[in-house]
């Protein structure tokens, strides 16, 4: 994705702030040298004074190329990661779907659990069935990426407040705000393949007599949708996502912000490994707490394609309490809790050598 002349001006200026460059306004009448303090980029838009060839163009230029490098390395390591976890992905969301997809008759008898889930992938589907939809995990890594930066700091100047001048309460409401504008708007244009992968991953051949999927593939997932019930059908259960977006940034921000200067003191302070399982641990909590609302949402994926639908989240929530009780909104997340470990594991290792790496170079 190429960003358009506002976001390039947008982030212009982001890094002008961060670098105190020293600019002028763009009017010829006032060419008096000024830094880049205002608080809205677009009302106050200055043009860098910057002789290409300077130093000032050469950090310039850095800048970008480190990004376009942060960028690729990124995608490396989300492909590494992604595929690392993909096996534990799939079987949490055999084990988050099973009611809806016993119901459908998709599936025979439940998974007893993650060790007999993974077992019955082996036995019933081969080897290579454990890395089904995650293609669709890696091509999503990119736009998702693109998005988050063209919207991140678009969000943070509408959102944004200092903690030390505008206090707590106006910071903690900012973060989870700008979080969940920024997840809800980058969701809104990339929600149809999280609802392919959901597919995908929950396609199971146990109890098919001729061993057919319903889905031949990523292309075969929106053929069908599109063609049984629209395009609503790709953005089924979007409204609850947004509402589990909202829920975990605000439980992550609020938790993180209290625990970190309680835990990560002294001897811990700077330490790797604590920084780790702090984070993990706060991640995981806040992901147990807001797993309800990713079942739902899943379950409603499920849906698309069948004659009987949820009404609305709610509706979806009282059918799956009252035929499979409340624990069933947290099926599978042991297996969830692995996968953050795994993935997070993947990441903190490729942040070292991503360290390591602009160590050398500089």
């Amino acid at each position: 994705m190429f960003l358009g002349k506002t976001q390039i001006i947008f982030h212009t200026w982001l890094w002008c702030r961060e670098n105190k460059v020293k600019i002028k306004r763009t009017n010829l009448s006032r060419q008096l040298p000024h830094y880049c303090t205002s608080t809205h980029p677009l009302q106050d838009f200055y043009h860098l004074k910057i002789n290409k060839w300077g130093e000032k163009g050469k950090m310039v230029r850095s800048t970008y190329e480190r990004f376009s490098k942060d960028f690729v390395m990124g995608g490396v390591a989300a492909i590494i990661s992604k595929s690392a976890a993909a096996p534990i992905e799939r079987v949490k969301l055999l084990l988050q779907n099973q009611g809806e997809m016993i119901k459908r008759g998709q599936l025979k008898r439940p998974y007893l659990g993650v060790s007999d889930a993974f077992k019955r992938v082996f036995v019933e589907e081969g080897f290579i069935a454990f890395w089904r939809g995650n293609q669709v995990n890696v091509i999503r890594y990119f736009p998702t990426q693109a998005f988050n930066f063209a919207f991140k700091g678009y969000f943070k100047s509408i959102f944004g407040y200092s903690k030390e001048r505008d206090g707590y309460i106006k910071w903690f409401a900012g973060n989870v705000a700008s979080g969940s504008a920024a997840g809800a708007t980058t969701s809104l244009l990339l929600y149809h393949l999280d609802y392919a992968r959901t597919r995908l991953g929950t396609d199971a051949i146990e109890c098919r007599v001729t061993g057919q999927r319903q889905f031949k593939g990523l292309i075969d997932v929106y053929r069908k949708t599109l063609s049984s019930d629209g395009i609503a059908g790709l953005y089924r259960g979007f409204g609850i996502s947004i509402w589990g977006i909202t829920l975990y940034r605000g439980m992550y921000f609020g938790i993180y912000d209290t625990m970190k200067p309680v835990v990560l003191v002294g001897p811990f302070e700077g330490n790797f490994l604590a920084s780790f399982l702090l984070g993990w641990s706060i991640t995981t909590f806040s992901g147990v707490c807001a797993y309800p609302f990713d079942t739902l949402r899943r379950r409603m994926m499920l849906t698309s394609g069948q004659p009987n639908k949820y009404c609305n989240s709610i509706h979806a929530f009282r059918e799956i309490v009252q035929q499979e009780g409340f624990l069933a909104l947290f099926r599978g997340v042991t297996a969830n809790m692995l996968l953050g470990m795994a993935g997070a594991g993947v990441l903190a290792g490729y942040d070292q050598l991503n360290r390591i790496s602009y160590s050398h170079s500089h």
